[in-house]
C-alpha cells in the first residue's frame, strides 16, 4: 500500500514528536529544544536533540536523523508504512476513511493469521506432543522455539475451522488464506499432523505458515497459498528476525528451509533468512539488498541445493549483490553441520566461501576433462559464457587463471570472452574503463542530490512515493528518464526491479546508472541522506522564490503598486525569518 502525501501530513500535524519520543526517551528541555540519551547507540552525555518547533529529532553522536514516522521506524524497527500505520492505530487516525479502503480488509486477514498462529502455538506448548518432541529432539532450546512462534497442528480434521468460526471468523476468509480445504462441499483443516512455522513479514505480520508433516504425509512441507496478504516472491522467512543483525554485519547468508534459519539462529549466527520453498527470486534479492549488498549462499550439498544455488547466485548478481559460496564439507544442510561443528567452525566456511565467479568456473573445472583437447576446449567456451556476464576488469582478473589450467594462450581466451575488442586494444581499452569515465564521457552523471535519490529509490522503494512532491529535482535529461521509469515500475509493497529498469534505459543513460550503482555510497544512512536532500531541496526552493520576489520589487512602484509590493514584502520577510530560524537552529544545536 502507498500512502499519499495527505495521511502522512495529517499524522505528522497529529502526533507531537516531543510526546511521541518521550514515551521512550526521558528528554529534558534546554531553551527551544529538548535534549536526551539517544536510544539507538550507547552514550553517557546527552546528544539526541528534538525540536519542538521542526518536529525533527537529530542525534549528534551516532547520526541518527529525521522526523516521528523516522522515529518510529528505527525504534520499533519498523519500515516506513509499518510506522504509519502504528502512529495511525495511536492517534486514531482511520487510514480507511483516509481513502485505504482495501487496507481494512488486508488487517482483517493479517489478523485471523495472528489468530491462527497463536492457535497452533498454544496446542504446541499446552502439553507432550508429536510437534514438541520432533522440534527438542532436534535440539530447539524453549526460547528459540518461542522466538519463532513455532507451533502444532493436531490431527483432527476440524480443530482449526471449528475454533476460529466460533470467534465469528468467515468460512470464506479461512478458504482465502488457505487455512482450510473444501472438498465435495466438506470444510476440513489444511493443516493436520505438522509443526507449524509461522511466516511474518518485517512489519510483524503473520503473512502465512509452514507445515512440516510428522508422520508419512506428502508433501513433507506444504505452505500456504498464495493470498491477498501472502506473496511468496516478496518475502524471507526469518528476516524479521535477522534484519537488523544482517545490516549491522553487512552480509546475511541464505539458506534453503526453515529448520536451517532455526537452527543457525539457535547457535548464533543471526544474519540468516530463507527464500520459502521456491527458486530464490529478484523481489527477494531487492529485499535483501535493503539491508546489505553481501550475500553468502549456504544451500544444501545435494543436487537440487546446487542447482538452486547457480539459479540463486545469477539473480543476486543481475540484483547488484556480492554473491559468495558456501560449501559444506561435512553434513548435506547447514542445519546438520553447525550441530555437528558448532558455531565457530560453520563461520570459518563463511570466510572461505567462493565469490560468484569463482565458484561457477570450479564447478565447470570439475565437470570438464582438461586432459585432451576437445574438452580443454569446451572448458573454454563455457568458461568465457561466465566472464561475459562479469564487468571487463572482473573477468580479466580470471583469464590468467584459465590460461594456466587449459593451456591455451590469454590472448585466444580474451578473444573468446570479448570478441573484437580483445583484438583491437583501444575497443578493449574503452570496455576496461571504469564505469564512472564512461558516464562522464556522454556527459549525464547528474547532480549530487538526483544520484542519491535514485540509488534511495533503487534501494528501498517506499522512497517513490515520497520524492513526489519533489520530481522537479531531476534536471539531468539521463536522471529524468531514470526517474520516470523507476515510478512507472513502482509497485506497492515490492521493490524495484534494478534489472527492468535498465533494460529500459538508452545507453548513455545505462552508463549513468551503473555510475549510481557502482559510486553512490549510503553507508547505512538512507533516512539520514533522504532528510538532507529533501532539506536541501526546500533551502533551494526557498533561495528561488527568495530570488523572484526580490526581482519583482525591483520593478514595481509602490504609488501604483502598493498592494503587491507589501504582500511581497511579507513573503519576503517570511521566507528570510524561516532561513534565519533553520541556521540558528543548526547552530544551537
Amino acid at each position: 500500500m502507498a500512502y499519499g502525501g495527505n495521511i502522512v501530513e495529517e499524522i505528522k500535524s497529529r502526533c507531537n514528536i516531543v510526546d511521541v519520543i518521550g514515551r521512550t526517551v526521558v528528554l529534558k528541555k534546554t531553551g527551544l529544544n529538548h535534549k536526551g540519551i539517544c536510544p539507538f547507540h550507547n552514550e553517557k552525555t546527552p546528544s539526541f536533540i528534538v525540536s519542538e518547533e521542526r518536529q525533527h529529532f537529530t542525534c549528534y553522536g551516532c547520526g541518527a536523523t529525521g522526523d516521528v514516522i523516522e522515529f518510529v521506524q528505527r525504534y520499533h524497527n519498523l519500515d516506513f508504512f509499518g510506522a504509519v500505520e502504528k502512529l495511525a492505530a495511536e492517534y486514531g487516525i482511520d487510514l480507511e476513511k483516509s481513502g485505504y479502503a482495501g487496507e481494512g480488509k488486508k488487517e482483517r486477514l493479517y489478523e485471523i493469521n495472528r489468530e491462527a498462529a497463536a492457535y497452533f502455538y498454544q496446542k504446541f506448548i499446552e502439553g507432550k506432543n508429536p510437534a514438541r518432541d520432533y522440534m527438542e529432539k532436534r535440539g530447539f532450546s524453549t526460547s528459540t522455539l518461542r522466538k519463532f512462534g513455532i507451533g502444532y497442528a493436531d490431527a483432527e480434521w476440524h480443530s482449526l475451522y471449528e475454533y476460529l468460526t466460533g470467534k465469528g471468523i468467515e468460512k470464506e476468509q479461512l478458504l482465502a488464506l488457505g487455512l482450510v480445504s473444501e472438498s465435495k462441499g466438506k470444510i476440513y483443516d489444511k493443516y493436520r499432523n505438522r509443526v507449524m512455522f509461522p511466516i511474518i513479514n518485517t512489519r510483524g505480520k503473520v503473512i502465512g505458515f509452514g507445515g512440516r508433516a510428522l508422520g508419512d504425509d506428502n508433501p513433507k512441507y506444504l505452505n500456504s497459498q498464495e493470498s491477498a496478504v501472502f506473496l511468496k516472491k516478496n518475502n524471507l522467512y526469518g528476516l524479521n528476525l535477522s534484519r537488523q543483525e544482517i545490516n549491522k554485519q553487512d552480509q546475511a547468508i541464505l539458506v534453503e528451509g526453515y529448520v536451517d534459519v532455526m537452527s543457525l539462529y539457535h547457535h548464533g549466527v543471526r544474519n540468516v533468512a530463507a527464500s520459502l520453498g521456491t527458486a530464490l527470486t529478484e523481489n527477494q534479492a531487492s529485499m535483501l539488498r535493503r539491508y546489505t549488498n553481501n550475500i553468502v549462499l549456504a544451500y544444501d550439498a545435494d543436487s537440487a541445493g546446487q542447482a538452486a544455488t547457480l539459479r540463486g547466485m545469477d539473480i543476486l548478481y543481475r540484483a547488484g549483490c556480492k554473491v559468495k559460496v558456501l560449501s559444506l564439507t561435512e553434513g548435506k544442510d547447514p542445519d546438520e553441520f553447525i550441530k555437528k561443528n558448532g558455531r565457530e567452525a560453520f563461520l570459518e566456511l563463511v570466510v572461505k566461501a567462493k565469490p560468484f565467479a569463482e565458484y561457477k568456473l570450479d564447478l565447470l573445472h570439475q565437470k570438464s576433462d582438461l586432459g585432451n583437447t576437445e574438452g580443454r576446449v569446451r572448458y573454454l567456451k563455457e568458461a568465457a559464457a561466465v566472464l561475459k556476464a562479469l564487468s571487463p576488469i572482473e573477468a580479466d582478473a580470471y583469464v590468467r587463471k584459465i590460461a594456466e589450467e587449459t593451456r591455451i594462450s590469454e590472448g585466444a581466451i580474451r578473444q573468446e570472452v570479448f570478441g573484437k575488442e580483445a583484438r583491437e586494444g583501444q575497443e578493449l581499452r574503452t570496455r576496461k574503463m571504469p564505469e564512472k569515465s564512461a558516464a562522464v564521457a556522454v556527459g549525464c552523471l547528474g547532480s549530487p542530490i538526483e544520484r542519491n535519490l535514485i540509488k534511495l529509490m533503487l534501494l528501498k522503494s517506499e522512497y517513490v512515493p515520497r520524492l513526489k512532491p519533489y520530481t522537479e529535482v531531476f534536471k539531468d535529461p539521463a536522471c529524468h528518464n531514470i526517474y520516470e521509469i523507476i515510478r512507472a515500475l513502482y509497485r506497492e509493497d515490492e521493490e524495484i526491479d534494478t534489472r527492468r529498469v535498465f533494460d529500459s534505459l538508452r545507453e548513455e543513460e545505462i552508463a549513468t546508472l551503473k555510475d549510481i550503482m557502482e559510486n553512490v555510497q549510503l553507508a547505512d544512512k538512507d533516512s539520514l541522506v533522504f532528510e538532507d536532500c529533501i532539506r536541501q531541496l526546500r533551502s533551494d526552493a526557498c533561495n528561488r522564490r527568495i530570488s523572484e520576489i526580490i526581482e519583482m520589487l525591483s520593478v514595481l512602484d509602490e504609488e501604483t503598486d502598493g498592494t503587491a509590493v507589501v504582500t511581497l514584502t511579507r513573503e519576503l520577510q517570511e521566507l528570510q525569518r524561516e532561513k534565519t530560524g533553520e541556521k540558528k537552529n543548526e547552530l544551537r544545536y
